[in-house]
């Protein structure tokens, strides 16, 4: 592998250049998200109530042999109950089968990627473009040749040695390593976060198919019915004496 000597003017004209664009890339990026997002979507307190519910339900079936019968069966009967019980009396809709028709959904989905694809998609051809060719930086570890392609983007040169990083791919790197700074500046919950962008992208958490209340019910109001209590208190009173 060819050894190098980079030029210390490369730190002050591409090295650190780069880190400054991404960063103010990231930040200008957060607050256009604040002008063209508007408002934090608010939470719908229905939604929250019917989450919270079944989430008490599955805690109770799980830790319910920590109760004794009668606190046992006095939250089930809040739950299961046919005249009263929650699980019964709530009517909910169904939403939505194809949430992609939502014309919201969609408007925000070009908001995203007017924010977050085009920018990077626009700033880095413009990086590997301006700063073609350049030898940043170097990791401080050995890589397999496995790495090239990663870490040496515009430059092939079966010579050089994996560790040294191109320019492009400083542009990379700064895109998705700079999440702590932003975190420290803009906030834990900024827009800059391209990371967390492509994770709900990749999950499909942006497109995720609402959950259905009234199925959800049925099923947890089916678990809680033939859910069999063994408290595990029974005999401790014994043991203590003894």
């Amino acid at each position: 592998m060819a050894e190098l000597l980079l030029d210390a003017n490369i730190r002050g004209w591409v090295f650190l250049p780069i880190v400054v664009i991404t960063f103010l890339v990231g930040v200008l990026r957060h607050y256009i998200s604040l002008l063209i997002g508007g408002s934090q979507k608010k939470a719908d307190i229905q939604q929250v109530q019917d989450s919270q519910a079944l989430l008490r339900a599955r805690l109770l079936r799980e830790n319910g042999k920590y109760l004794t019968r009668s606190a046992f069966q006095m939250r089930r009967y809040y739950f299961n109950d046919e005249e009263v019980g929650y699980f019964l009396t709530q009517k909910r809709t169904a939403p939505a089968s194809n949430p992609m028709t939502d014309p919201s959904m969609m408007t925000e989905m070009l908001k995203g990627n007017l924010t977050n694809v085009l920018p990077m998609i626009v700033i880095g051809g413009w990086i590997n473009w301006m700063f073609s060719g350049f030898v940043t930086t170097k990791v401080p570890f050995p890589l397999t040749l496995r790495f090239k392609p990663m870490l040496q983007r515009g430059i092939e040169l079966l010579s050089l040695d994996p560790a040294w990083v191109s320019s492009a791919s400083w542009y990379f790197l700064n895109v998705f390593g700079l999440r702590s700074i932003y975190a420290l500046v803009l906030g834990e919950n900024n827009a800059a976060d391209q990371s967390r962008q492509f994770q709900d992208q990749m999950s499909g958490a942006a497109v995720q198919m609402p959950v259905d209340p009234k199925a959800a019910f049925k099923a947890e109001w089916e678990a809680l019915e033939i859910y069999q209590h063994q408290s595990a208190l029974e005999g401790l009173a014994a043991e203590m004496i003894e």
